[in-house]
């Protein structure tokens, strides 16, 4: 598996319309938790799919919170970790769905 690859990216959230600030290790919208399959490894980049990832759940590992990302596209899922910007009322609301 390739190791991370940081990207520093500013975007347009194509779900809320958010204008986010990147830091590196941004990979979602800090206030609908919304992400875009860009990679196939972190930070690459390499995905062809480009399909919106939404938020499907939350779950703690290891004393981290995780955002659980799924493809609406392709149905590809992955684990993203909770950042200190995001609205946590919104990813404690995913776990109680």
């Amino acid at each position: 598996m390739k190791r991370f690859t940081k990207t520093v990216e500013n975007f347009i959230c194509e779900h809320c319309g958010e204008s986010v600030i990147g830091s590196g290790f941004t990979n979602h919208c800090p206030s609908c938790l919304w992400s875009k399959h860009v990679d196939v490894h972190p930070g690459d980049r390499a995905s062809d799919c480009g399909g919106l990832m939404e938020p499907i759940a939350l779950e703690q590992k290891a004393g981290v919170h995780r955002l659980i990302h799924r493809c609406v596209r392709c149905g590809h899922a992955l684990p993203n970790k909770l950042a200190p910007n995001d609205d946590y009322d919104a990813a404690l609301a995913l776990s109680e769905e």
